[in-house]
């Protein structure tokens, strides 16, 4: 199976692990997802912090 990468050094998507560990994130599971990489970070971020929000109740 293919696993795709957002490169946040380049901005660019890579099919496999090409780029260090460092300026990747992923895996991804298509080249869509990895795309989108940006805002799918972003909403986890939100989530998570909305969870520790209500943690802190």
């Amino acid at each position: 199976m293919t696993q795709w990468w957002y490169n946040h050094k380049t901005g660019e998507v890579e099919e496999g692990a090409q780029s260090l560990g460092s300026d990747r994130d992923g895996p991804f599971d298509s080249r869509e997802d990895a795309a989108r990489a940006p805002e799918i970070i972003a909403e986890r971020a939100r989530k998570w912090a909305a969870e520790d929000a209500s943690a802190d109740d």
